[in-house]
């Protein structure tokens, strides 16, 4: 059945939804709906009770309007683009599917899934002004491009007499970042004749006071100041750092090539979150950085999870 649904491979972004790509079935209620009116016509019929039959007739027009309407909550949707942050192997991946559609209908009870395909829970799609976004988390396992599988967009409205669906099969795959080392050496000391500072709590050298934020230590806060100025103050401090840090694949003898990829990645975080700046060096490839800042993160992380595999 799924090899006969249409798309049959995958295929850019955006994709409408149009007749030849929408299909309806009844469901299980409209199975039983459905015997429930040919008993009642054909006891109409066997003992001649027009009412019965004329009631009959009425209900089975309004399981055929059903059917169309199903399919109109689908006719004309677009999904214009997927996306998802990319995470750390293990984690699980928040997809977006954002979707488009004229404004003039009202399109309710949309349902994202995979048809059980990859085991993805179920995502509502809702839809204001003609625009809206469904969420869906996709368990991840390894580094490197994650391919989504087939989606399905369906709907039983409005009678849940018959479900309307409708496949989207992206093309581009995802990023999954390596997992980071769990444990492991420090970060490699920076070297080098551009030493920077940086705002720290625990440094050496008072770099100025600020006003207190909600969380900050009770032992930072300058209580003489805090009472001449009537408001509570905060000394920052500044820490002096090396220049650069040096990431290294070369200098991991002794690891393989996973744990090696395992640890850059553990050590960019870490420059990241200690504010250094630090350059990414692996075999085959340009040297990246020195640089610092979310753009650097992604492409030393996004070198790291492309790595071939040993």
């Amino acid at each position: 059945m799924m090899s006969l649904t249409r798309p049959r491979r995958p295929e850019p972004l955006p994709a409408r939804f149009d007749r030849r790509r929408i299909y309806v079935l009844p469901t299980g209620f409209g199975l039983f709906y459905g015997a429930l009116l040919a008993t009642m016509t054909l006891g109409a019929l066997n003992y001649n009770n027009n009412p019965a039959f004329l009631l009959a007739l009425l209900l089975g027009g309004a399981g055929l309007a059903s059917l169309i309407a199903a399919q109109l909550q689908l006719t004309g949707l677009s999904i214009v683009a997927i996306d998802a942050e990319p995470v750390p192997a293990g984690m699980p991946l928040t997809v977006r599917v954002h979707a488009r559609a004229a404004p003039d209908r009202l399109r309710r009870g949309l349902r994202v899934d995979d048809h059980g395909a990859a085991g993805i829970d179920a995502a509502v799609l809702d839809l204001e002004q003609g625009a809206g976004e469904a969420e869906l988390r996709i368990a991840t396992e390894r580094r490197g491009w994650l391919d989504l599988p087939r989606l399905r967009i369906s709907t039983t409205r409005p009678l849940g007499l018959a479900r309307a669906w409708a496949h989207v099969w992206p093309e581009a795959p995802l990023l999954v970042y390596p997992t980071p080392e769990a444990h492991g050496p420090p970060l490699p000391v920076g070297g080098g004749d551009q030493a920077v500072t940086r705002l720290h709590p625990s440094g050496d050298d008072v770099h100025h006071l600020r006003a207190y934020r909600f969380g900050d230590a009770r032992r930072a806060i300058a209580w003489k100041h805090s009472a001449r100025r009537d408001t509570l103050l905060v000394r920052e401090y500044e820490q002096p750092l090396g220049a650069d840090v040096e990431l290294e694949w070369h200098r991991l003898t002794g690891l393989g090539q996973e744990a090696r990829i395992s640890r850059l990645a553990r050590w960019v975080d870490e420059a990241e979150r200690d504010g250094c700046r630090y350059r990414l060096s692996l075999p085959n490839q340009p040297t990246l950085g020195p640089g610092t800042g979310p753009a650097h993160r992604h492409a030393c992380l996004r070198a790291l999870a492309l790595m071939p595999y040993g």
